[in-house]
Order: structure tokens, then sequence, then C-alpha cells
């Protein structure tokens, strides 16, 4: 099978915005993803950017970069547009601000999506913090025996009828979505011609458009926890942590 791993990255973000250009310890955001990609065998990476400036930025450094339209609401769309040019079997969505992501958790997700019978593939993590848990920026996601996804939400779910929030930690398994994405193509295609859905629009999450269209995203766990950069907080939290890496690693 052929595999084509797609970074969708732009310069817009409300909260953090020019993050795909940040300098950390040396090198962008976006170059540190584009590295961490490079390291999954048998797979082709390509940054998917509607900037001339994350573009250029890309083949400075020797990576693949594509430009997209400006227009779309997603980096679904995004990645689609140029998958849409390639013959890839399997496309993998990686976000454009996770400069800690492990190769071998894209490699799990490529695992997954080889299996004949799934077309959309994600993960996710296990939930220990009870803060997290009752934070609406942090998805939830509840699944099937067969690992299927029932639901994703912003809410804490499963929840206690009877019991207080402190307490249902303890009571239940809670896991936290790993926003990455894995895609047959066909299937791919598909989704992006869907209009958006009435509980996509409640929980602002674009998967539920997703599963209310019948379509299965089969989710399984890892242990792999990455950090996302969302906001200024988190990007010197990365610095810190490759910055003391570094400083190890020279010592």
């Amino acid at each position: 099978m052929k595999i084509s791993i797609i970074i969708p990255s732009r310069m817009a973000s409300t909260r953090l915005p020019e993050k795909p250009l940040a300098d950390i310890v040396g090198k962008s955001l976006i170059e540190h993803v584009y590295l961490k990609a490079i390291q999954v065998k048998d797979a082709e990476v390509i940054v998917a950017t509607d900037d001339a400036r994350i573009y250029d930025h890309v083949f400075a450094f020797g990576g693949k970069a594509a430009m997209t339209s400006s227009e779309h609401q997603s980096g679904t769309d995004r990645i689609a547009e140029v998958a849409s040019g390639l013959d890839s079997d399997i496309i993998i969505n990686l976000q454009g601000d996770e400069p800690m992501i492990n190769p071998n958790q894209i490699e799990e997700l490529i695992q997954l999506m080889q299996a004949p019978h799934v077309e959309i593939g994600t993960q996710c993590v296990k939930l220990d913090d009870p803060r997290a848990l009752f934070d609406y920026n942090v998805v939830k996601v509840v699944r099937d025996y067969d690992h299927k996804a029932l639901y994703f939400s912003r809410q804490a779910i499963p929840a206690f009828r009877d019991l207080k929030y402190e307490a249902w930690i303890d009571k239940a398994d809670y896991f936290k979505h790993v926003g990455m994405y894995g895609f047959k193509r066909e299937a791919l295609m598909k989704i992006t011609t869907l209009p958006p859905s009435e509980l996509e629009k409640t929980e602002s999450l674009e998967q539920l458009r997703w599963l209310q269209h019948g379509f299965n995203i089969y989710c399984k766990e890892t242990t792999y926890a990455s950090i996302g950069v969302d906001t200024i907080e988190d990007l010197n939290h990365v610095r810190e942590i490759m910055t003391s890496a570094l400083s190890t690693k020279k010592s």
C-alpha cells in the first residue's frame, strides 16, 4: 500500500498567529513536525499550506510542500485537495502543531489503516487527570467493543447519574481523542463532499459529521502522549522540554 503523510499548516491561527514558523531550539515548529514524520518507513511526507511563506520555508529546509486553496474550512479539506493528485492508498492527516509527535505513534495508526475494513482511523489515550475530564478543550471519545467510535464530545462521557463529578474518573475509563487521522483514499474523497451535520455544529467537532453520515471511525488506544501547540504557553512549554533534552544530550 502506498502511504502519504500530509501535514496541513496555515498561518491564521486565532490563538497563536504564525505558529508554524515559531522557533523551537533553532528549528521552526513545522520543521520539527516534518522531521518526525519522515522517520516513518515507506511513507512520503507533504506539507499542505495556503501560505507562500510556509511553502518557501519547507522547501528551504529540504522538505516537500504543496500549495492549496485558501478557502478550505478544515485541515481535512486541505489534505484532500493534495491527496486528490496522488495515487496513495492511505493518507495520514498529521497535525502541523505536534512537534513532539513520536514516529511510532504514526506507525501505529498506519498499521490500523492497513486492515481492509477500516476506512477512517484515529487514536485515543486514557485520561487520568480529572481537570482534563471536564475541560471543554479536551475532546473525549467512547467506543464499542470493536474499537469503533460511538461518539466524540467536549463533555465528559460516559456520565454518572448518581455520583459527584470528582468521583467519575475513578469509576470508569475515560479516553481523550488524539487528533491524528488515517483515511483510505476513497473515504477521504467522500467525506469532504458531505454537508455539515447538526452534531458537528453543536460540538464544533468535524468527526461528528462523518459519524452522523454513517461512516465508521476506528479509534485505537495509544500510550503515546504528544503535546500540541495551540497557545504561547504551549509553545514555551515545548521549548523548555526540548532545550532540556538538548542540554542532557550534550552533557
